[in-house]
């Protein structure tokens, strides 16, 4: 299940540079239905009640052009909680992370 996040009113901020989303073997990995080649990116999401940091999954045969300290607006953020092998969590991916401009917008 894909859950998309509204995000207005939050700040998103890039905390670490931009990294190859690997497999087990060292491999960039590549997104299974368009092939484009994924990417990492952590970012700060801040609002009234606090912030939490999260990686983004980010698409696309070039690397995001995002500097760390950059205030970005996620396209279409989505939430996917996964479980496997008795762990569980939430993945996050964005369409891309366009500079904001004031506050967030969704």
């Amino acid at each position: 299940m894909k859950l998309t996040i509204d995000t207005t009113g939050k700040t998103f901020t890039v905390t670490k540079a931009v990294e190859e989303k690997k497999d087990q073997n060292g491999r960039q990995k590549a997104d299974r239905n368009t092939n484009e080649l994924l990417w990492s990116v952590q970012v700060m999401a801040l609002d009234e009640t606090g912030g939490e940091v999260i990686n983004v999954t980010l698409a696309g045969n070039a690397m995001p052009k995002v500097n760390v300290g950059s205030v970005v607006a996620p396209v279409e953020l989505e939430a996917m909680p996964w479980a496997t092998n008795g762990r569980n969590g939430v993945a996050y991916r964005a369409k891309t992370l366009n500079p904001a401009t004031g506050s967030a917008k969704s």
